[in-house]
């Protein structure tokens, strides 16, 4: 069976499921139907996608599984949830990371506090 066509092959905005039918008795209903946020990822981004849940979200086992470097699953990672519509999440999450390790190079004596503040501006 393929996937669904979830973009228009000729000017690729969203396609919309009108029909459904059963293979066993033929039944057909036809409506307006809703495609989920993972029908209008690529087979790449769906692969990658089931990879990370395979591997319970742990970026290691992701890197070894795909054979792919830390980065480059960030930004696979990155571009999916945006595309699934959280890039406000993204954003927010990637600046507290940059926020906390900057503070922990601090606390250490890694970085001065003018050094500190230049980072986190």
């Amino acid at each position: 069976m393929q996937k669904i066509i979830s973009r228009c092959p000729v000017c690729n905005e969203e396609m919309h499921v009108t029909q459904l039918k059963c293979s066993h008795c033929e039944t057909v209903i036809e409506n307006n139907f809703q495609l989920s946020k993972f029908d209008y990822l690529t087979t790449e981004e769906l692969h990658f996608t089931e990879t990370f849940l395979k591997c319970r979200g742990n970026i290691k086992e992701v890197e070894k599984e795909l054979e792919i470097s830390y980065p480059t699953v960030r930004t696979k990672l990155n571009s999916i949830i945006k595309k699934l519509g959280f890039e406000d999440t993204v954003a927010q999450d990637e600046e507290l990371q940059h926020r906390e390790t900057v503070l922990k190079a601090l606390e250490r004596g890694e970085l001065t506090v003018e050094e500190a503040i230049r980072k986190l501006k």
